[in-house]
């Protein structure tokens, strides 16, 4: 039986929305899902048949987690994490299609008004967290050559990421370079973050070292070093983004609830990435980098800007040793205020009293011989809050989605320090269960203009300047060949 497909025959909103605007939209988030069969032929000719078939049960869309197998005694035993149900948009074949055919979604983009995306296949995204170095490395390898190959065609407005798996340097190198110079992406994805086992803790089995870990982020506290990896970045001027998941972690494990879990999962996970790459130093020793963090919203990143100020004000090392450092209180004054005023409370113990007033033991100070760093922004190059600012708002970017109106926090300038917009950009997460359809994302921005959330010259900001300024930071010709070429050209000869 055939049937009729019917295509929408007047513009969309979203598409009337774009002509008014008059500057392009990118979007810098559209998911994509694989067609297993022809993925796993990727991954055959990569890795053999041996890999590609015990790959197979693992497939997003193919398997069910753990959590649909276990008994409710099993999930309470084991604490395992609600999953999703469904993730896809189901409400018309039209729109699931779109998730998993670039033809189409190249000509749906347009209906939507959006001028050019970058794509995060739903596999690519996974990839790096596989813990079996073999099969990690496979996948992401499979994925990348997979991704290239059925993009190319739709490279005008279609460009999709590749997935660099980074549970060391060294693997995190050898497969940037393929992509970049093999296989001609242009765009990257590294996780958020590795769990890695605390290695106390290992002797005690794998059962137990897998449940006992530490989050490596990369920069702050890292197993490893990570600057050659930041350097070939640069060198082959591609900007690090990532797409991680927080679920799972120990305040995001309702074994009942998928929501508990899935809320703030995003943001969570990307500012733990955010504050090591900032504390760790990594945006002081590589100035020219940026780096985004996409489906967490940026409420989260003007927060964050705001707090790391904050804390240089409150707790650089100075301020702690002038006004926090128990070698300055004068002790007998202090005894003598409790031996006044503490009556029976005090009364034939103040001697006891506590550490937490700068004594210990019997009346002694506590030692302030070996206290640690007091200098905790010293990696990061911060001597005072402008260089908070550099190292910040220079440098990261927060992909949001096109009805989070918690955007408003990003282009607060009378809030935010220094009258600053963080660098909140459309990531429209559409493919996904949130986003049914992509044709109502760039009305949906726009409505938050026309409710006074935020205003034409921050709306330009989120659907233009920010990804423009972005993606050209490394490589002024990433748009070069797209249909922004023109618009990104003018961009950087003017700068807005």
């Amino acid at each position: 039986m055939t049937i009729a497909l019917e295509r929408p025959t007047q513009k969309t909103k979203s598409a009337q929305i774009r002509e008014k605007l008059g500057y392009p939209i990118i979007d810098t988030d559209v998911h994509t899902q694989e067609f297993p069969p022809a993925f796993l032929d990727y991954l055959e000719q990569v890795a053999g048949t041996a890999i590609a078939q015990r790959f197979q049960e693992h497939l997003p869309g193919t398997s069910r987690s753990k959590w649909f197998q276990q008994t409710w005694e099993e999930r309470r035993t084991y604490r395992t994490t609600r999953p999703p149900f469904w993730t896809r948009p189901t409400n018309d074949a039209l729109n699931l299609a779109t998730v998993s055919l670039p033809k189409l979604l190249h000509e749906r983009l347009q209906e939507a008004g959006t001028d050019f995306a970058v794509v995060y296949p739903n596999l690519a995204t996974l990839a790096p967290h596989i813990g079996n170095e073999e099969m990690r490395r496979a996948v992401c390898r499979a994925a990348n050559t997979y991704h290239a190959d059925i993009f190319r065609a739709y490279s005008d407005r279609l460009t999709p990421i590749a997935t660099i798996p980074m549970h060391t340097p060294e693997e995190a190198i050898e497969e940037l370079e393929y992509a970049v110079k093999v296989l001609g992406l242009k765009a990257i994805q590294i996780p958020g973050h590795i769990r890695r086992p605390i290695p106390a803790f290992e002797k005690y089995g794998e059962e137990v070292a897998n449940e006992a870990i530490w989050i490596d982020t990369f920069g702050l506290d890292s197993k490893y070093d990570y600057d050659p990896f930041w350097a070939k970045c640069v060198e082959l001027k591609v900007v690090p983004t990532t797409h991680s998941s927080g679920m799972g972690w120990i305040n995001r494990r309702s074994i009942s609830n998928y929501q508990y879990n899935h809320i703030g999962h995003f943001a969570a996970a990307a500012e733990a990435l955010c504050k090591s790459l900032f504390l760790g130093g990594v945006t002081h020793r590589f100035p020219t980098l940026k780096f985004a963090f996409l489906e967490g919203g940026s409420a989260w990143g003007a927060s964050l800007y705001a707090d790391l100020i904050w804390h240089w004000d409150t707790r650089n090392k100075d301020h702690m040793l002038e006004n926090n450092n128990p070698a300055n209180i004068n002790r007998e004054e202090l005894l003598e205020y409790f031996v006044r005023y503490g009556d029976e409370l005090v009364r034939g113990r103040a001697e006891q009293l506590g550490s937490g007033l700068g004594f210990h033991g019997s009346n002694e100070l506590i030692s302030t011989d070996n206290p640690g760093n007091l200098d905790e922004f010293e990696l990061a190059g911060v001597k005072g809050p402008e260089d908070v600012r550099q190292r910040f708002l220079n440098h990261f970017y927060f992909g949001t989605e096109s009805d989070d109106t918690r955007v408003a926090h990003a282009f607060n300038r009378k809030a935010n320090p220094y009258g600053d917009r963080v660098k909140a950009f459309l990531g429209s997460d559409s493919g996904h269960w949130d986003v049914p359809d992509i044709t109502a994302v760039t009305a949906n921005a726009y409505s938050m203009v026309e409710r006074g959330i935020i205003t034409e010259e921050d709306l330009h900001h989120f659907l233009s300047v920010h990804p423009l300024e972005l993606y050209t930071s490394l490589n002024r010709d990433f748009f070069k060949g797209t249909v922004v070429e023109k618009a990104a050209d003018e961009f950087l000869a003017t700068g807005s």
